[in-house]
């Protein structure tokens, strides 16, 4: 692979500037607390699936029916005060039906973007690892680089 070829590559330059003597006889090795890992990358959506709907079970909701109630339709033409009331009544009924489904589908999408950033905020969480470690090399590599040019 390309990254052990660079690697070989690497130790044989070391040797070879050690070989030359002066300040070239210390190899740099660089100090290592952890390995970088990078971020994780987890896309088992049959997992996903599972949280979200123990996510849901926990929230008490359940698969909301939807279109049903667009099946009632009134009587056409009311004859009396009474069916006029019942008319409107039906009709904010269908209405507030609608509402609630639109609800529903939003609980939805807001546990999904929950349970989303939730995983991205677990990724971040290891890469913030890796960049704290990156730096502390790096700081000791400047260290040494400065040491080494102040000679």
């Amino acid at each position: 692979t390309d990254a052990s070829n660079d690697s070989s590559f690497k130790f044989q330059g070391e040797k070879l500037l050690g070989s030359l003597g002066g300040m070239f006889s210390k190899t740099w090795k660089p100090k290592k607390t952890r390995a970088i890992i990078g971020p994780l990358v987890t896309r088992d959506d049959s997992q996903r699936r599972g949280a979200h709907l123990e996510q849901r079970k926990k929230l008490g909701l359940t698969p909301v029916p939807r279109g049903g109630s667009k099946s009632q339709t009134p009587p056409l033409e009311p004859t009396n005060t009474f069916q006029k009331v019942e008319v409107e009544k039906s009709k904010q009924d269908v209405a507030l039906s609608d509402l609630s489904d639109l609800l529903g589908e939003l609980k939805d999408m807001a546990i999904d973007m929950g349970s989303e950033i939730e995983r991205q905020n677990k990724n971040l969480n290891g890469l913030q690892d890796d960049v704290d470690e990156l730096n502390f090399r790096v700081r000791g590599a400047n260290q040494r680089a400065r040491r080494l040019l102040g000679k």
